[in-house]
């Protein structure tokens, strides 16, 4: 009696990221990337500890916040509070 056994060739650390990138695009996510200023690093820094949050999480709030002070002519008002206190 003989046992066969097959083996998937293993896949790349290149695959694999491919592979969660089109899952996630299948799931209607977007990836965004950018630079954070030292301000935004320590917000960013406040936010995570506070909140547990990951990256993903911290980006789309925030850009939910911003939209939603857009969308409520309250843009300015957050622009300048940010200005007056550094951020």
């Amino acid at each position: 009696m003989t046992i066969k056994t097959s083996k998937k060739a293993a896949l790349t650390n290149a695959e694999k990221q491919k592979r969660f990138r089109d899952k996630q695009k299948d799931n209607g996510k977007k990836e965004v990337r950018g630079y954070l200023t030292a301000e935004a690093i320590e917000c960013y820094a406040k936010i995570s500890d506070q909140t547990d949050w990951n990256d993903s999480v911290i980006l789309s709030n925030a850009i939910r916040i911003t939209y939603a002070a857009y969308k409520n002519g309250q843009i300015g008002l957050l622009n300048n509070w940010l200005t007056q206190n550094k951020l």
